[in-house]
């Protein structure tokens, strides 16, 4: 054994059960606000309701991605990949849907499609806060799971296309993903700033009660806040992170240390290493 592939073993000792930690963290945020302990209280405060909706659009959709948990879920091939003819590893002899897809992404030019990802996704996130739908969230609990699920699966196609989640691979070029982060960041930035400084609050289904709980505009301004660090913190992370890969000589020892991981991770038979 080499000393690159002991450092590449050494590595996905420590990538695995952080990957794992990700996955768990954010099927546990997704259960706790559906269930009915944190449910009800997104009802009442504009800001839960906030935390609520960064919660599906952005926390739980990066965190899932990153856990890359679709070998766990029976949804991609624990088996050994198959190889093309230009010696690149394509697909598990054994093909399920993730493994499907990733195979269809491979073959296509991506720029278009996570283009259109971010705007479907930019498009759910603004009709999820949009007056009418916010207050329909409070007087029918019931779309709340059609809400998270929109963009569960939304957040994830687009993240998917952002970050690394094995065995699916971005199809654009780092710049594009940096770019896309930073535009889907600051058009929520620009909504939340609107609505943090409007004068009277968008939405009519919150009650306020002088002096008790929260004010309307204390409740307006830490909704506002809440959007404006969540999306900085999910978005800021895959842009700095891709921005540093890319920066990166494509022959460093880093990259080549990242394709060991992968290939002992799909447990590829080529070359026949023995972790």
């Amino acid at each position: 054994m080499t000393d690159l592939e002991v450092q590449a073993k050494r590595s996905g000792e420590w990538v695995r059960p952080l990957r794992s930690a990700s996955a768990v963290l954010g099927v546990v945020l997704l259960v706790a606000f559906l269930v009915p302990l944190l449910g009800p209280l997104a009802r009442r405060y504009e800001y839960l309701q906030a935390l609520q909706f960064c919660v599906f659009a952005f926390l739980v959709p990066a965190l899932i991605t990153v856990g890359a948990p679709w070998d766990r879920m029976g949804l991609a091939s624990r088996q050994t990949y198959a190889i093309a003819e230009s010696g690149e590893r394509v697909s598990p002899l054994r093909l399920r849907w993730v493994d499907r897809r990733q195979l269809r992404r491979s073959s296509i030019s991506g720029r278009r499609y996570v283009v259109l990802e971010a705007f479907v996704f930019g498009l759910l996130t603004f009709v999820w806060r949009i007056a009418p739908v916010a207050d329909g969230l409070v007087r029918h609990p019931w779309l709340v799971g059609i809400e998270a699920l929109s963009l569960l699966v939304a957040g994830v196609a687009l993240f998917s296309d952002l970050v690394e989640s094995p065995p699916l691979r971005p199809r654009a070029p780092r710049p594009v993903r940096i770019g896309i982060a930073a535009v889907e960041m600051w058009a929520v930035w620009i909504v939340a700033y609107v609505y943090g400084m409007s004068h009277s609050s968008w939405y009519v289904a919150f009650h306020y009660v002088a002096g008790r709980g929260l004010s309307q505009t204390a409740d307006q301004q830490l909704s506002s806040a809440v959007i404006w660090l969540t999306s900085a913190a999910v978005f800021l992370s895959v842009a700095f992170w891709n921005l540093a890969q890319w920066l990166r000589n494509e022959e460093d020892l880093g990259d080549e240390l990242d394709q060991l991981v992968r290939e002992e991770r799909s447990r590829g038979f080529f070359g026949s290493r023995d972790f």
